[in-house]
């Protein structure tokens, strides 16, 4: 979930996130070698929001105003055709993007304390993290065309998660369903 290497998560932070479990069989070996989330329990997934708020925040009401605002999302498919690259990380590129941005935009503007990122960027680009760090453009390229043989692939997204940092590696807390709104 974080986009730099020098990142260190802290016990009690938390993120949302789609899984995407059909990328595990294709980025599975390289997430584990050069994406430090891997290392800390995180599956394939997308970023729909980090960091969210403190895991002390996170209560009865944010859980019930996370299903709200989520269920209110009808579930939707992602397809993943090719890689992206940003300075110094590899990902799969989700598309379209368009469901997971709203996903983001709905989040932060119901929490506005917790902007995509911490605010580090002006546009928050939806993708797969396969690979962080200063690994060179030959290393870059092999990765590509290793994943080129499982490439395309499509993951139908009904829910997000909400994961937490226990000060030591990343735990689901929460699962909130996509298209499930109450009295819907």
């Amino acid at each position: 979930m974080a986009d730099d290497s020098t990142s260190v998560f802290e016990a009690g932070q938390t993120g949302l996130v789609v899984r995407i479990p059909e990328a595990e069989p294709v980025v599975r070996a390289w997430r584990e070698r050069l994406d430090p989330s891997a290392h800390d329990g995180i599956p394939a997934h997308v970023t729909v929001l980090f960091p969210f708020l403190d895991e002390g925040r996170v209560d009865a009401l944010v859980h019930s105003a996370l299903a709200d605002l989520l269920g209110g999302h009808p579930p939707f498919d992602l397809q993943f055709e090719k890689c992206g690259r940003f300075p110094d990380v590899l990902y799969l590129v989700p598309e379209p993007d368009a469901r997971l941005r709203q996903l983001t935009q709905a989040i932060a503007d119901r929490w506005p304390e917790a902007p995509p990122y911490g605010g580090r960027f002006a546009e928050v680009v939806p993708h797969l993290t396969i690979a962080q760090g200063r690994e060179g453009v030959a290393t870059l390229e092999e990765i590509e065309a290793d994943l080129a043989g499982g490439l395309p692939f499509t993951s139908h997204v009904s829910s997000v998660e909400l994961m937490v940092h226990d000060g030591t590696e990343w735990q689901e807390r929460a699962s909130y369903a996509l298209g499930e709104r109450s009295g819907s």
